[in-house]
């Protein structure tokens, strides 16, 4: 499957990390199987950004699982999405700057679920650091972040989870049960281009990843921004 991805892609964005660690042969193994130029932004583990309880032997075996994307310069950066619940405040800060301490030269991105994260002067502290700012689509929810262009260095990056309101609290993989209409795509062309413009790079990635409706929309994104 990876193989056939990489006919159509030039980046992938590996999400199994946030469920389970794997050993830096299957890493290798992933990294065999793509073409030269090939990226990756790889998530972290959901031990670090969700119960946010690792300890020192699951810092130890993630950063192991890295070295073959580093080895072979195809890491673009990490992911670190937090949940919901995850308010803003200067312990939650201070978190954050601890994972960005961790990972060294390693490009860190942060994607918030709480709209409050995104505004005052935490964005341009972040920013400061070199840690980026993940533009996120969601349903237009009570405190769910609005669909705007945050970030752009060292990297612009979106993603994309859908817009299925009526799913979203309930949990589960139904809330990112969505597709997108051409008009709603189109809708972010003037933020691409924008946060394009801020470092040269943008990275948007669909998780509305039902009966194949990320791979589809993101596609037509690709058309869209091509004029197609």
């Amino acid at each position: 499957m990876l193989e056939y991805y990489c006919s159509f892609f030039s980046t992938v964005e590996l999400n199994s990390p946030y469920y389970r660690i794997f050993s830096p042969g299957v890493a290798g193994n992933i990294v065999s199987r793509t073409p030269d130029g090939f990226e990756f932004l790889v998530k972290l583990h959901s031990s670090m950004t969700h119960s946010r309880d690792a300890g020192p032997q699951e810092w130890e075996d993630y950063m192991k699982m890295l070295e073959p994307f580093r080895e072979s310069g195809r890491l673009s950066g990490l992911l670190a999405q937090f949940p919901y619940s995850f308010k803003p405040s200067e312990k939650g800060i201070g978190y954050i700057e601890e994972i960005d301490d961790r990972t060294g030269d390693m490009t860190v991105s942060v994607e918030f679920r709480y709209d409050e994260w995104y505004s005052g002067e935490i964005p341009d502290r972040l920013s400061r650091r070199g840690i980026g700012l993940v533009s996120v689509d969601l349903p237009r929810l009570p405190h769910l972040p609005p669909p705007v262009p945050v970030g752009g260095r060292p990297y612009g990056y979106i993603r994309m989870h859908g817009r299925n309101a009526s799913r979203w609290w309930d949990g589960g993989p139904l809330r990112y049960d969505y597709s997108y209409s051409d008009q709603e795509l189109a809708a972010w062309l003037p933020a691409i281009d924008r946060l394009g413009g801020e470092s040269g790079d943008v990275y948007v990635m669909f998780n509305n990843c039902h009966f194949g409706q990320a791979v589809r929309d993101a596609i037509r994104l690709k058309e869209l921004f091509m004029g197609e």
